[in-house]
């Protein structure tokens, strides 16, 4: 499985999320409105990526500790998202959890109940 079948399956698994493209690539919605997460495949700077939504303070400290991994992505980056690498050895563990906590900061606490 690929790297973005592999995101592709983590967003899928939470409640109400569908997938669609956004700028000519893949992102996933809550409820087909507000987007949690979007891949970013060679987007100006030639490496595979995601952005998504984060957790206050989440973006600095992950890419401070981590530039190899993490990123502040452009566009989004102002607002808190997190950028997280695809082309380097994947932690799917901590992606998963990324995600989620990208969907928590979307979905309303309805949903997030709802998480698996």
């Amino acid at each position: 499985m690929d790297a973005l079948e592999r995101l592709r399956a983590l967003c899928l698994a939470l409640p109400e999320v569908t997938e669609r493209l956004s700028h000519g690539e893949p992102a996933w919605f809550v409820r087909g409105k507000k987007t949690f997460v979007m891949f970013a495949d060679h987007h100006h700077d030639d490496r595979l990526a995601f952005w998504c939504a984060a957790p206050a303070g989440a973006q600095g400290e992950l890419v401070a500790e981590d530039p190899e991994r993490f990123f502040r992505p452009p566009y989004v980056g102002h607002r808190g998202w997190l950028g997280v690498y695809l082309d380097v050895e994947v932690d799917w563990t901590e992606v998963a959890e990324i995600v989620a906590d990208a969907y928590r900061q979307i979905a309303p606490k309805s949903l997030i109940a709802r998480m698996p």
